[in-house]
C-alpha cells in the first residue's frame, strides 16, 4: 500500500471505534479526513470488546464526570445506533436486554448490596431481588445464586457490527480510510490538526513541545462461545465477581474479562481461560456446554484515573486526544465523536475529561 498521503483538514490515528466515529463526525462536518490506521480497522481493543453500554454498572462515586459522560453517550446510543443503519446499512446489534448485577455467597452479597446502595445514592434505577426472583427472569441460573440486582438501563451492542457499519459510514461520507500506515512523527502527518485515538497506543506519541497523555495498555483475556442449539441460555449480561456474560441474542455469548497489567504481552492463557469460565459456570452451569469459538487479548487503554483523555492538547491545539477510554470506550463512543468534532469545529466541548488535567499549558 502507498504511504503517499495527501494533504487534509484532519487526520485521524487511529481506526478503532473511536477514532472511525470521529472521522465520520468530522467529515459529517464538512473537513477532509484521513483515518490512519497501522493494521486492520476495528482489530484492536474495539474487536475483543464485550460492547456492554453499562454506565449504571460502572458507577463510582468517586467518578462522577466519568458518570455523567457514560450516561449521557449511552442516552445517544439509540439514535447513533438508527443513524448508522440509515446511512452504512448494517446492524449494529443494539439490544436493550438489562444486566443482571449476581452473588453466589455471602460475601459476594454483601458486595453487591454495596453496589446497590452507590448506585441509589446517585439516582440509578436499580432493583434488588433474591435469587429465586432473578431465577424466574434467568432460568437457566445456578439454584444456589444467593441475590441479584437488575440494571435496566445498561444495554448492548456488537463491536465488530459496530466496526463495520462506521467503517462504511466513513467511506460513503467520502473519508479516506488508510490501513497499514504506521503513524511515527505526529508534526510530519499533512494535515491541520490530527486527532490521537490509538488507545492503548497513544501514549507513544509526543514530540519536545508535546509530551505523550500518560496512557499504558490494560490486558484482558475473553472467550467467544456459540451454542448450536441457539439462543435461549440467557437473554440479560450478567456480571459477577470475576467477569460478565454478554449475549448476542443468537446463541453466541462473549465472555470476559481478566484485568493484568502485563504491558503488551498478548498471550491467551490456560489460567485465564480456565479462571473465566470457572467464575461464570458457577453462576451459569450451562455455560460448559456450549462450543468455544475464539480466545482474545485486548488492550484497555488506562489513564492513571482511568477516565478517557478528550480535547485539544493545551500545549498545541494542533493535537487533539481521544484516547484513555479503558473499559468504556464502545459505551463512550457517541458522545466521544461527537466532543471531538466539535472540537474541530471550533465550537469546544464543555466537558471535565479534557486533557487539562494531565497537561498543562506552557509558562508565558
Amino acid at each position: 500500500m502507498s504511504t503517499e498521503l495527501p494533504r487534509v483538514d484532519v487526520a485521524v490515528v487511529g481506526g478503532g471505534v473511536i477514532g472511525l466515529a470521529a472521522a465520520w463526525r468530522a467529515r459529517r462536518r464538512g473537513l477532509e479526513v484521513a483515518v490512519l490506521e497501522r493494521g486492520t480497522f476495528g482489530q484492536g481493543a474495539s474487536r475483543a470488546a464485550a460492547g456492554m453500554l453499562a454506565p449504571v454498572a460502572e458507577a463510582d462515586l468517586q467518578e462522577r464526570d466519568l458518570l455523567t459522560a457514560n450516561l449521557e453517550s449511552a442516552r445517544r446510543w439509540p439514535a447513533f445506533a438508527r443513524e448508522l443503519a440509515d446511512v452504512a446499512g448494517v446492524d449494529v446489534g443494539y439490544r436493550a436486554c438489562g444486566t443482571l448485577l449476581v452473588a453466589r455467597d455471602r460475601d459476594e452479597a454483601e458486595h453487591v448490596e454495596h453496589e446497590r446502595d452507590v448506585r441509589e445514592r446517585l439516582g440509578l434505577r436499580v432493583e434488588r431481588m433474591l435469587g429465586s426472583a432473578a431465577r424466574r427472569l434467568e432460568p437457566a441460573l445456578a439454584p444456589s445464586l444467593r441475590l441479584a440486582v437488575a440494571l435496566p438501563d445498561d444495554h448492548a451492542v456488537e463491536p465488530l457490527r459496530v466496526v463495520a457499519a462506521l467503517v462504511e459510514a466513513c467511506r460513503r461520507a467520502g473519508v479516506r480510510l488508510i490501513e497499514g500506515f504506521e503513524v511515527g512523527d505526529l508534526s510530519a502527518l499533512p494535515a491541520d490538526r490530527v486527532v490521537v485515538a490509538a488507545g492503548a497506543w497513544s501514549g507513544g506519541f509526543g514530540d519536545g513541545r508535546t509530551a505523550g497523555i500518560p496512557v499504558r495498555p490494560v490486558k484482558g483475556q475473553s472467550l467467544r462461545l456459540r451454542d448450536p442449539s441457539g439462543p435461549g441460555l440467557c437473554d440479560r449480561v450478567l456480571r459477577f465477581e470475576g467477569g460478565y456474560l454478554v449475549p448476542r441474542g443468537d446463541g453466541r455469548y462473549y465472555l470476559g474479562a481478566t484485568v493484568e497489567e502485563r504491558g503488551f504481552d498478548d498471550a491467551v492463557t490456560a489460567l485465564g481461560v480456565y479462571e473465566l469460565l470457572r467464575e461464570a459456570s458457577e453462576i451459569l452451569p450451562g455455560i460448559l456446554e456450549l462450543e468455544l469459538e475464539e480466545t482474545l487479548t485486548g488492550f484497555r487503554p488506562g489513564t492513571p484515573d482511568n477516565a478517557p483523555v478528550i480535547g485539544a492538547d493545551p500545549r498545541d491545539d494542533r493535537i487533539v486526544w481521544a484516547t484513555g477510554h479503558y473499559r468504556n470506550g464502545i459505551l463512550l463512543c457517541p458522545v466521544t465523536a461527537d466532543w471531538v468534532a466539535a472540537e474541530l469545529a471550533g465550537e469546544g466541548a464543555d466537558h471535565a475529561l479534557r486533557p487539562d488535567r494531565f497537561v498543562k499549558e506552557p509558562a508565558a
